[in-house]
């Protein structure tokens, strides 16, 4: 091997090489360490009776910001710069929140239906302009099912946001 072919490898593919294995391991570990937190919180949620749906996506999202940290610091281990790409991250995530504002209103009032549990299935209540008997609380709307046989779908924002009633529940 000529020696400036020689120079040139232990001047740029060496050190490179060695940022690639930094970035791998980096990764590898940090992955392996979300999946491991994302596990705790999810064990943490469940022994404390939080409701299976909340679990789930709590650990879920708390996997993936995990997840996008590490990918991150892999990214900046590997000498690209991560400050623009950060930037971008959080430019799109504010534009899609503003998008999706509605929709993110009623899974916030879900979330707080879910953990703070004012009604429950089954109850009598009255609420985001309806009356009757809750069928199922999901994350973005509550199913209300009406004396005269109809079903209301009542998007969770709405209903938080309003005086809400609870008569009673069905034995």
């Amino acid at each position: 091997m000529p020696e400036q072919a020689q120079q040139i490898v232990q001047q740029y593919v060496v050190p490179f090489a060695w940022r690639l294995l930094a970035a791998a391991a980096i990764f590898i570990l940090g992955k392996w360490v979300a999946k491991i937190i994302a596990n705790v919180a999810e064990g943490v949620m469940t022994r404390a009776k939080v409701k299976a749906s909340l679990v789930a996506f709590g650990r879920t999202m708390l996997y993936y910001t995990m997840l996008l940290f590490v990918a991150i610091a892999s990214l900046s281990k590997l000498g690209i710069e991560t400050t623009s790409f950060v930037a971008i991250v959080g430019a799109a995530g504010l534009a899609i929140g503003l998008a999706l504002q509605g929709a993110l209103s009623n899974f916030a009032a879900g979330v707080m239906l879910l953990i703070f549990q004012p009604f429950d299935i089954g109850d009598l209540i009255e609420g985001g302009g309806t009356a009757g008997r809750v069928h199922e609380i999901q994350m973005f709307n509550t199913i209300i099912h009406t004396d005269d046989k109809k079903v209301v779908i009542v998007p969770n924002s709405k209903i938080t946001g309003d005086k809400v009633v609870v008569h009673g529940k069905i034995k």
